[in-house]
């Protein structure tokens, strides 16, 4: 059998023997709107329980645009316009419009990036920002959240008249879902408020893609974005293509839960039987030019290989491994459980260290084989998975040790929800354990 997946910009095309058991998981999708221009002006005439963004905007002095930061590929392109349109027909200036990048922990987005984001016509009119987590001189503290997670918020966002949240839908490997309130928290929150919503005791309990109700960091985020106020949300759907399947606008909370409707059906594929082998790839550009971000790609194989099995992960790794603070905890990292004795000592916090966990998490129950040309073995071998020059070579070895293996192959990587009949396991060690 011959498939693509997803990788770099390319895509890589696999070939898994005749013979094999093997399992092609590939969503249903969504269908691209013929005009997303028009669909998406429509969306803010007619938004879900809100009042049309052109109401909404009359009045104010100024306005904030949040958009997600280049490791999304999210349409901004398309998306934008509209909305900055309304928003200077409903009389706000165009210097008066601030477009925030909301980059979480991410590092600051280049300018050339920004352009590839956005345009370079929006560039060039409008004020663009990077949030940057790390000052916490352009953040306000906004109090507690039940879960006594610290809200500490980007100011600009909190002092403009008028709130805009724009994003996209994807499975998300902690908040089940992406978009909404994300958008706010963790794309504008301070470090402080990180620590506690990124950590380790969080990340252990009932999270997971596909992962709604009973979520803590969910309903923390939730509570987060409430509290520092979203006056308009902008979500959409996408394909593999990156072209636009649904646009979700309004109310915080109602536009999003039913754009996360309509990404469940286009991106949910329930197998009948887990899978001795998973090959995956992280999503291609841009998620998988960091193993950083990648990781999210073994996150999304859980549900469906079987324990003691094996993921193998083609990435194309073409800004390497991450940042600085992640590959100092990997190269500090003896095994997986020191490293969580470390992650839990009192007072212990690093910057990334959710990530490293989320790697360990994967493998409690699964061994880990990565494919990419542009990071070399000896640096793989050191991040605790096994480096193969190919899928074919990789699975090849894996089919040696176990000959009558089931495999299921998931092009698209972390951007399709597969489970086993329906069954989403949450990725913290107890409810892992449980589903053994």
């Amino acid at each position: 059998m011959r498939c693509r997946l997803d990788y770099g910009r390319r895509g890589l095309e696999i070939e898994v023997p005749d013979g094999v058991p093997t399992m092609l998981v590939e969503p249903p999708g969504g269908h691209p709107l013929p005009d997303a221009d028009a669909a998406i002006r429509s969306a803010l005439r007619e938004p879900i329980d809100s009042a049309p963004l052109r109401e909404a905007a009359r009045g104010r002095s100024d306005a904030v645009v949040v958009i997600s930061d280049k490791t999304r590929p999210v349409p901004n392109g398309i998306l934008l316009p509209p909305i900055l349109e309304t928003l200077e027909a409903a009389g706000i200036p165009h210097d008066r419009i601030e477009i925030l990048v909301g980059t979480g922990l991410h590092r600051a987005n280049t300018p050339e990036e920004l352009v590839e984001m956005t345009s370079a016509e929006i560039v060039s009119r409008y004020r663009i920002r990077n949030h940057v987590a790390r000052n916490a001189e352009e953040h306000r503290q906004l109090g507690r959240t039940r879960r006594g997670t610290e809200i500490w918020i980007d100011r600009g966002y909190l002092d403009a008249s008028l709130k805009v949240v724009t994003g996209y839908i994807e499975p998300h490997l902690m908040a089940g879902y992406s978009g909404g309130r994300k958008g706010v928290a963790p794309g504008l929150a301070g470090v402080e408020t990180m620590k506690s919503a990124h950590g380790p005791a969080m990340l252990e309990e009932h999270i997971g893609p596909g992962i709604l109700t009973g979520n803590p960091f969910h309903e923390d985020l939730l509570e987060i974005a409430r509290r520092a106020g979203v006056d308009f949300l902008v979500n959409v759907t996408i394909d593999r293509a990156r072209r636009i399947t649904g646009v979700f606008a309004g109310d915080l909370e109602r536009a999003h839960e039913e754009g996360v409707r309509c990404c469940e059906r286009e991106v949910h594929v329930a197998l009948d039987e887990g899978a001795d082998v998973v090959i995956t790839s992280a999503g291609g550009y841009p998620l998988d030019a960091t193993f950083y971000q990648s990781v999210k790609g073994l996150i999304g194989a859980l549900n469906v290989v079987r324990r003691g099995g094996t993921i193998i992960l083609a990435a194309e790794l073409s800004e390497g491994i991450g940042s600085r603070e992640f590959r100092e905890l990997l190269g500090g990292m003896k095994d997986p459980d020191e490293f969580m004795g470390r992650i839990t000592s009192p007072g212990f916090f690093s910057i990334d260290q959710w990530m490293v966990q989320h790697l360990c998490q994967v493998l409690r129950k699964a061994r880990v084989i990565v494919v990419s040309d542009r990071v070399d073995p000896e640096t793989l071998a050191r991040l605790f998975v096994t480096p193969a020059p190919s899928v074919e070579a990789a699975l090849a070895d894996t089919l040696r040790e176990s000959p009558i293996a089931r495999v299921a192959v998931i092009p698209e990587g972390p951007y399709v929800l597969a489970t086993v009949r329906g069954r989403r396991l949450a990725i913290g060690r107890a409810w892992m354990e449980e589903a053994a």
